[in-house]
């Protein structure tokens, strides 16, 4: 099977006063279609830099980045955030607290016609089983309903890939564990190719098809 998401050899750097300073060096990672990665280590080791860079928000100085064998990040080549096809979800959910949770899901439909994204909202609202809770605000939502809502709006608009940055961190221990299952549920309901930055063993385990440790960072 053909990765979806083929990370071939990347150098990641920051630019210091002693000159470029490698994060991350000589790195790759392949992600088949529809499965779920993840990338596990502790903090600094490296993997948020690495979802970063396939996200668009860091340049890549060596090696590819490829999505369905196109080219999306080189050193020659720096396709926008915003063309790539790619849906993020970070541990804050960052739901727009002025809009309903129907609102939240459309946003990234705008350009869609209304009757197209109407459709898709209830066809979201369904898939993550909160079907009644469109009409309300994100302050009327437990914290995992927020998560889930937020999900909905990254998975809304078909991204190739969707990345998840930490997003089980800032529940208490039962309802992470919980959400983990039921978001991988929705994830593989959907058929959707996902990647996970997680320093959590356990959502490392269970929520995942493939894990990739990243223990360390290069030597400056």
């Amino acid at each position: 099977m053909s990765a979806a998401l083929k990370v071939d050899r990347i150098t990641l750097a920051y630019d210091g006063q002693a000159g470029p300073r490698a994060i991350v060096d000589n790195f790759s990672l392949g992600l088949a279609a529809g499965n779920i990665g993840c990338l596990f280590g502790p903090s600094g080791c490296g993997k948020s830099t690495v979802l970063r860079a396939i996200a668009g928000f860091e340049p890549v100085r060596a090696g590819a980045i490829l999505l369905n064998d196109i080219p999306i990040s080189t050193p020659q080549i720096h396709l926008p955030p915003e063309r790539r096809k790619v849906g993020m979800m970070f541990q804050e959910y960052a739901l727009f607290p002025h809009l309903t949770a129907a609102q939240n899901i459309g946003f990234g439909l705008r350009l869609w016609s209304r009757a197209d994204l109407q459709a898709r909202v209830a066809e979201m609202l369904a898939l993550i089983g909160l079907p009644a809770v469109g009409p309300r605000f994100p302050h009327e939502l437990s914290g995992g309903q927020q998560q889930r809502v937020a999900l909905a709006r990254a998975l809304a608009p078909r991204p190739a890939l969707l990345l998840l940055d930490e997003p089980f961190s800032n529940l208490d221990a039962d309802t992470r564990e919980r959400l983990t299952d039921e978001v991988r549920q929705i994830l593989k309901a959907s058929g959707q190719t996902a990647l996970l930055v997680t320093h959590n063993e356990f959502e490392a385990g269970v929520f995942s098809d493939q894990v990739c440790v990243m223990d360390a960072r290069p030597s400056p």
